[in-house]
C-alpha cells in the first residue's frame, strides 16, 4: 500500500475540514489534527497559510494529487483564456479518476484511481488506464464488460452515495455514461467550501 493511500485518513484532519463528506471520516470523531499536539489550540493564519491549506484542500481532495502534476495542472489553466480559478477547478474535473468518481462506480477518490489503473474502464471504446488523463467534451466513458460483475461495482450502483452533477451522465444498467461538459466551480458537489482562487494566489506570488 503506497504512502499517498495510507496517508488519505489523516488529510482531512490536518486540513481542518471534512473533505469528502463521509460518515467514515476520522475528522468526524476527532476534529483535530493528528498527531501528538494535534488537540492544541489552532493558532491564526496568516495569508500565505491560508493559500497553503486551500492548495492542500484542493490537492487533497482529489486524490492527494502530487505538487508537480498539480503545478502543471495551474500552469495550463494560468495558460488558456478566462478566470484561471475556474478553468483549475474545470481541468480537475474533467480527469478520467474523477469522472469515474462522479458517475458513482467506485466510493472515493482514491477507488477511482485506482479503478482506472487497474484496466477497468474504457474512453470512447478503448481501455484506458491513466487515471489522469483529461477528458473532453462528449468522451464516452465505460466499464469493460468482465468488470461490469465486479461485486464493489454492483453494490455501490445498487445502493448510491452521492447524486451523479449534470456534467456527466451515467446510464446504470449498461454502466455507461459521458463527460457532459467541463464544470464550473458552483456546478461541483464539493461538501466543503474550495478557494480555487486563493490556489492562484499561492502560485502568482
Amino acid at each position: 500500500m503506497t504512502k499517498r493511500a495510507t496517508a488519505k485518513y489523516k488529510i482531512s484532519r490536518r486540513l481542518g475540514a471534512s473533505l469528502w463528506g463521509r460518515d467514515k471520516d476520522p475528522f468526524n470523531k476527532r476534529s483535530y489534527a493528528p498527531g501528538q499536539h494535534g488537540a492544541a489550540k489552532r493558532r491564526k493564519t496568516s495569508d500565505y497559510g491560508t493559500q497553503l491549506r486551500e492548495k492542500q484542500k484542493l490537492k487533497g481532495y482529489y486524490g492527494n494529487i502530487g505538487e508537480r502534476q498539480f503545478r502543471r495542472i495551474y500552469q495550463e489553466a494560468a495558460r488558456r483564456r478566462g478566470d484561471t480559478g475556474e478553468i483549475l477547478i474545470g481541468l480537475l474535473e474533467s480527469r478520467l479518476d474523477m469522472a469515474v468518481y462522479r458517475m458513482g462506480l467506485v466510493p472515493t477518490v482514491f477507488a477511482a484511481r485506482q479503478f482506472v489503473s487497474h484496466g477497468h474502464v474504457m474512453v470512447n471504446g478503448r481501455k484506458v488506464n491513466i487515471p489522469s488523463y483529461t477528458l473532453k467534451e462528449g468522451d464516452e466513458i465505460e466499464v469493460r464488460e468482465k468488470s461490469k460483475q465486479l461485486a464493489t461495482v454492483l453494490e455501490i450502483v445498487q445502493n448510491p452515495e452521492r447524486t451523479v452533477p449534470d456534467y456527466v451522465e451515467l446510464d446504470g444498467k449498461t454502466l455507461k455514461g459521458k463527460f457532459v461538459r467541463m464544470p464550473k466551480l458552483a456546478d461541483v458537489p464539493y461538501p466543503v467550501v474550495m478557494e480555487p482562487n486563493f490556489v492562484i494566489e499561492f502560485y502568482s506570488r
